[in-house]
């Protein structure tokens, strides 16, 4: 397998059977269990246009490389929005926080991942080498994105609510969400994006409808969550995930 460090954004140009390599976190892992296997990796984790953070214009942008720990540690999030600084610091383990990274965590878009929630119910933006992508455009499917083949990912940009929570489930050995749930309010209405529970992150509009009506834990509560496609496995049934949506969102709108 061949190594190289990108100089460069502008230079990082991915061989037809090679892969980015930021924290590493999910892309070791699936070539140690044989699930990926490219000729080579080009290291773009140091490169000073993918780190950062920064508040301007309503919105919080986080460079790509950024590992979670540094967003957990940030006063800019912890003052703009907790809720993700929050998230960022219940992710994985101390090793996963500080090498894995936003951006990392998005393009693999693992169904369980705690990211792309934050990223979905809060209507961020996602920004490339070449263009920008909704949050609603981005996700799509079980470890599928919008991305196109090469297509490397700079920043995040995450519009300020009024009011954010966010809440877990966590299945014990891996840390992942068995669901987790993500609340956002803003003038316009609530977003709730829920992973974990289904195939891929998605939105819940039903608790989305509920609390843009009535912001409060007892409204989220009230929803009833079908549990048609959600996960049945060893860890809980669909019906248990479907009860445990509403209850994690009111949790979330309360903490």
């Amino acid at each position: 397998m061949n190594y190289q460090a990108a100089s460069s954004v502008a230079a990082a140009r991915l061989g037809p059977d090679d892969k980015f390599l930021a924290g590493g976190q999910s892309l070791l892992g699936a070539i140690k269990l044989g699930l990926a296997a490219p000729e080579g990796l080009l290291d773009v984790r140091r490169l000073p246009e993918l780190q950062g953070i920064g508040v301007a214009s309503g919105a919080v942008r986080i460079g790509a490389a950024t590992p979670h720990a540094v967003v957990a540690a940030s006063a800019e999030v912890q003052r703009a929005i907790p809720a993700v600084a929050d998230l960022a610091g219940r992710i994985g383990d101390r090793q996963v926080r500080n090498l894995g990274t936003l951006g990392g965590s998005l393009a693999n878009n693992d169904p369980a991942a705690c990211y792309p929630a934050a990223v979905l119910a809060l209507g961020a933006t996602v920004h490339t080498a070449s263009r920008q992508i909704a949050a609603d455009d981005f996700f799509q499917g079980l470890f599928t994105t919008a991305l196109q083949e090469g297509e490397l990912i700079t920043a995040v940009s995450f519009p300020i609510p009024k009011a954010a929570g966010w809440q877990k489930f966590k299945q014990p050995a891996s840390r992942f969400s068995l669901v987790g749930v993500f609340v956002a309010r803003f003038d316009s209405g609530a977003r709730v994006a829920v992973t974990g529970a289904g195939p891929g992150v998605f939105r819940c509009h039903e608790l989305e409808q509920a609390l843009s009506r009535d912001w409060s834990a007892a409204a989220a509560r009230a929803v009833k969550v079908s549990a048609e496609g959600l996960n049945t496995d060893l860890h809980g049934t669909a019906a248990y995930r479907a009860a445990l949506i509403p209850e994690l969102a009111a949790r979330a709108v309360d903490h």
